[in-house]
């Protein structure tokens, strides 16, 4: 059986002042640092890790805040470990598009990740709104939940086992999205080698999916029109079974080696 069957999608919200106050000084920092990248309506993912320590700082505040921990523990077994996930958040500056690159993604149905078979740990994402107007919808399907978020609220979800989509009319003028993706993993106490088996499986798919959705937003290039369009394709695959992009794969690199010989 599995350990938690899905993290149930859930909503949140900073009401404290002293949070609000971190999130806009946290804006504005954005905002400032990132001036170049917003007027040419690019759309960032960076990791938290490589961003000036100062802002470091203010965002383990929130990530490492109770009302967002107090969640996370209601929602799972007693006495589960709660690790955050520190090497793989992400500040995320949106500007949704629909270029066919790494950003169709929103608009698609999809899992973020592809561990649904492990059944010893769970990953829960949160999106911690530092800027949003609620213009856009996010769908959970299997939990059931629709919430169109606007700044100082947060969601969390079960990052390999939520079914989740953007709705909403694309509008090339609408405002930025500034948004925190902050990891979670939850292990039963003591999980000892499953629990680092655990850790190191899901580091490595954020780390290779992040660099392919990179290389593919608002591609250029044929290479990144290419790899934009595996991304898509393997989002696709990856909502039948987790196993299929890799069978996928498998096929491709044995039928360019059958031709090859």
């Amino acid at each position: 059986m599995s350990y938690i069957q899905r993290f149930p999608a859930t909503v949140g919200r900073f009401d404290q002042s002293s949070d609000r106050d971190l999130i806009d000084g946290l804006t504005r920092w954005v905002e400032d640092h990132y001036r170049a990248d917003l007027l040419e309506r690019s759309s960032n993912h960076v990791y938290v890790s490589t961003l000036p320590i100062p802002a470091i700082e203010q965002i383990d505040r929130l990530r490492d805040s109770p009302i967002v921990r107090s969640l996370i523990a209601r929602q799972v077994p007693a006495h589960s470990v709660i690790a955050p996930m520190k090497h793989t958040d992400e500040l995320y500056i949106s500007n949704y598009n629909k270029d066919h690159g790494g950003d169709q993604g929103l608009f698609d149905k999809h899992y973020d990740g592809n561990l649904r078979f492990m059944s010893s740990s769970v990953v829960v994402r949160a999106l911690i709104y530092l800027q949003s107007d609620a213009t856009y919808k996010v769908v959970f399907h299997d939990s059931e939940v629709e919430k169109s978020f606007a700044s100082y609220e947060f969601g969390l979800l079960d990052f390999h086992r939520e079914l989740h989509w953007v709705e909403g009319e694309y509008n090339p003028a609408d405002r930025q999205r500034i948004l925190l993706k902050c990891n979670y993993l939850i292990t039963p106490p003591n999980a000892g080698v499953s629990g680092r088996a655990a850790l190191a499986a899901n580091t490595a798919v954020f780390y290779v999916v992040k660099s392919a959705m990179e290389y593919s937003k608002s591609p250029r290039t044929l290479p990144q029109f290419a790899v934009g369009l595996l991304c898509n394709l393997f989002r696709r695959l990856n909502n039948i079974h987790p196993l299929v992009p890799p069978a996928f794969i498998t096929g491709l690199l044995a039928a360019l080696s059958w031709a090859i010989v």
